[in-house]
């Protein structure tokens, strides 16, 4: 499941900036310009190129098209004036066509880029006091903990990140624009041995504020596990005598991947004292895709202190599948497509400063965290003037993948992807016209790698607007149609965790109501069998335990459950978990016999809120210290329905006596309301690697705190049980599962009214 190629490692380690100005490339002919002087003009595709845009051309219309991330241009040949976003621009030289080649001034990019009619980009005149750490301010941490003698003497960093300021003071600094004065304080841990060293440095004083070593506490595979665990298994004269009976003879094709043993109470010979990995293998056939060669029944046990194999595991002789399987399609005749352009003409309606996005009503933080990836705070929606608080922070908390396999090579398979591996650290460069449509503005982060080294992310986090259907339609007999266009603002995050691919979007629509989109891509981790057809002998037992998909493969049954941490705010922190149940009552007057009536009831301490999904349930965090218009308590509604092949978030599946049960909880309820405490940030606890007990949200519930009229944290459980089918190999098409937040009586009325400007006036009648 978790692998990295040394291509990918240094993919991930390799810092990369963006190039800003303009790179000469060679003159190719010169132009007079219009204060007499010669214009050295390039090919306008190479000028473009040289800053990161790209130029289309439309021969129809004779229009040449210049984008790069937010900014739009669209120039004719031999005219001075070009549009940039909509508006004019006067340029020293016209773009001009030379034997069939459209060429341009070289300082054209210059001229475009420096005009300012690209608005999307703001200059951040107050910080936001959740701005993630800067470059400097992460070397300045490293720096710090360096020179204090506590400190190993090879750093290896699971986290440093921003220890958010207090809550009240950074809503105080984002609805005032008023500057944070506040520490600035970054949160570290390191990993020795089988030892946690956690601590705060302050980056105003320069200083360490707190320092405290956690025994017996393993934390996240880092990424030079991934490096390692290779070199440990080429060198291993046991592991080569182990592949050489499976007819493998050159152990340099075998690709390793590092993977997390959970916790079996000893029942597996492991010590819990020891930092262990366990490698499943794949032959790289040279198809691209060694994922379809497992190498089954093989299991080596990497101790991360030694270096070396300690154990290795072995069962019976199955045959690594040999055939080809590429999912790139270079096996396949591509297909022709006419190309669909989504262009903004006129900019974007959207402004970013800084880290912080304005949208219509909306205005949100965004962030990116190494270990849960993408993070969504203080969000507000402006209604009749005024920012009203919905959101303080949202992310994704923590994720597991369970598998149902009970085989030696698959039993132990229950990947924590964020607190295990951190997501965030994994986090995939996204490519505009594929992973997110051609409009979209691509955002750059910055975080800290494992040795403590400021890492930028290109391309880490995508922003765009969609059409997304009729937000209403009415068409009164006789009477002018009203309507008006739904439009969606997304934030879309992915990260890359060995096979599977992890899609977050965040989306906001105009008319108040926030989605969290999950979606799973990539490749199944498959299992080498035996039979070849349902109809060979061992096909039964084969497919005992998943789907077989392909000849000699199996798509093991398995889960992805996510767990997401909403801090929500509804209207203020004073807030409530309200249950609304329809219900069927007897009518005791008139010819109906029975009504619909709504049971409400108020939810008061933390245990009672912990609960499996009922759709029929109607469950709101309610601010009863905030009316609407017409006295209704505001509020917002809390909807984990799943998706994919199954429509509704169970749980999982597993007998209540397994280990993972002991170790975690929040993944078998998909409602969890606790009171607010900076400190609880995963619902699978701060270190959950080889943990024997649940310190995540099985723990933050047993105090049964008082939840009514309080700040509250929802954490809503989603996902899928993934029972594997053809069409998902040897690639996997997107399978989303969904959140949804939804303002209810949070306003007076309609919240998109002012959308409707209509332009058809034409009168239909029927």
């Amino acid at each position: 499941m978790k692998t990295l190629h040394s291509q990918m490692l240094k993919k991930y380690l390799k810092q990369i900036s963006n190039v800003v100005g303009v790179m000469a490339i060679g003159a190719c002919a010169t132009q007079a310009m219009a204060h007499g002087e010669a214009a050295k003009m390039l090919p306008l595709q190479q000028a473009m190129q040289s800053v990161g845009a790209t130029v289309q051309q439309d021969q129809y219309a004779n229009i040449y098209t210049i984008s790069k991330n937010s900014t739009l241009v669209r120039a004719k040949p031999n005219s001075t004036t070009i549009m940039v976003n909509g508006k004019p621009l006067k340029i020293s030289a016209p773009i001009i066509v030379k034997d069939g080649q459209a060429m341009a001034s070289e300082t054209l990019a210059n001229e475009i880029f420096q005009s300012g009619l690209d608005q999307t980009f703001q200059v951040e005149t107050v910080k936001h006091p959740l701005n993630t750490l800067t470059t400097e301010e992460i070397q300045s941490v490293t720096k710090i903990i360096q020179a204090d003698q506590r400190a190993p003497k090879a750093l290896r960093f699971s986290r440093i990140r921003l220890q958010e300021p207090e809550k009240n003071a950074v809503w105080n600094s984002v609805l005032n624009h008023t500057e944070y004065k506040g520490p600035r304080l970054a949160e570290f841990s390191l990993l020795q041995s089988d030892n946690i060293i956690e601590g705060v440095v302050d980056l105003n004083t320069q200083q360490v504020r707190a320092w405290k070593v956690l025994p017996a506490t393993h934390g996240m595979v880092l990424l030079d596990d991934f490096m390692m665990v290779q070199e440990v298994i080429q060198k291993s004269p046991e592991y080569k005598a182990a592949v050489a009976k499976r007819g493998i003879t050159d152990v340099t094709k075998v690709v390793g991947t590092p993977l997390t043993v959970g916790y079996f109470g000893g029942e597996d010979g492991l010590n819990k004292e020891l930092s262990l990995l366990k490698i499943v293998s794949y032959l790289d056939v040279g198809d691209g895709n060694y994922w379809a060669h497992p190498i089954e029944n093989l299991v080596a046990v990497v101790d991360l202190d030694k270096k070396k194999i300690v154990k290795i595991e072995e069962g019976s002789l199955v045959p690594v599948p040999m055939t080809p399987r590429p999912y790139d399609g270079r096996d396949k005749k591509a297909e022709t497509r006419k190309p669909l352009n989504i262009v903004e003409p006129e900019g974007k309606n959207y402004s970013i400063t800084g880290q912080y996005i304005h949208w219509g009503n909306w205005c949100f933080h965004v962030g990116l965290d190494s270990r849960v990836g993408l993070q969504v705070g203080t969000v507000t929606f402006k209604d009749k003037g005024v920012k009203r608080k919905v959101m303080y922070q949202g992310n994704l908390g923590g994720m597991v993948v369970p598998y149902g396999d009970p085989d030696m090579g698959w039993y132990f398979k229950s990947y924590l992807d964020s607190g295990e591996y951190g997501m965030g650290t994994l986090t995939s460069s996204i490519e505009r016209g594929k992973d997110v449509p051609e409009n979209a503005v691509l955002l750059d982060a910055v975080i800290a790698d494992y040795e403590g080294k400021p890492m930028t992310i290109p391309n880490a986090i995508a922003v765009f607007e969609r059409y997304a259907g009729p937000e209403f339609k009415h068409q009164e007999m006789g009477q002018t149609n009203v309507s008006a266009e739904r439009r969606e603002l997304v934030v879309r995050w992915i990260s890359t965790v060995g096979n599977y691919d992890y899609m977050f979007d965040w989306v906001f629509s105009d008319n108040g109501t926030m989605g969290i989109n999950a979606g799973a891509t990539g490749i199944e981790a498959v299992k080498g069998v035996k039979a070849s057809t349902m109809h060979d002998a061992t096909a039964k037992e084969d497919t005992r335990y998943g789907t077989l998909i392909d000849h000699n493969i199996v798509g093991t049954t398995h889960q992805h459950i996510y767990n997401f941490r909403l801090d929500l705010d509804v209207d203020g922190e004073n807030n409530t978990l309200t249950h609304m149940n329809p219900v069927v009552n007897v009518n005791k007057k008139g010819i109906r016999k029975s009504t619909m009536e709504i049971e409400k009831h108020v939810v008061s301490n933390e245990q009672e809120a912990a609960e499996k999904f009922n759709p029929s349930t109607i469950r709101l965090i309610s601010n009863y210290s905030k009316e609407n218009k017409v006295g209704n308590p505001v509020s917002y509604q809390l909807i984990p329905f799943a998706g994919g092949t199954h429509p509704i978030a169970k749980g999982a599946n597993f007998s209540p006596d397994e280990w993972l049960f002991k170790r975690l909880n929040f993944m078998d309820k998909q409602i969890w309301v606790t009171k607010y405490n900076p400190t609880e940030l995963y619902p699978e606890g701060a270190y959950p690697n080889r943990s024997d007990k649940d310190t995540g949200l099985g723990q933050f519930v047993k105090n049964n705190d008082n939840i009514d009229n309080k700040d509250l944290v929802v954490w809503l459980t989603t996902g899928t049980t993934h029972v594997a089918r053809a069409e998902e190999w040897p690639i996997m098409p997107t399978e989303w599962v969904n959140v949804l937040l939804k303002p209810w009586n949070f306003f007076d009325e309609t919240p998109t009214l002012n959308l409707n400007t209509p332009k058809d006036t034409t009168t239909h009648s029927h």
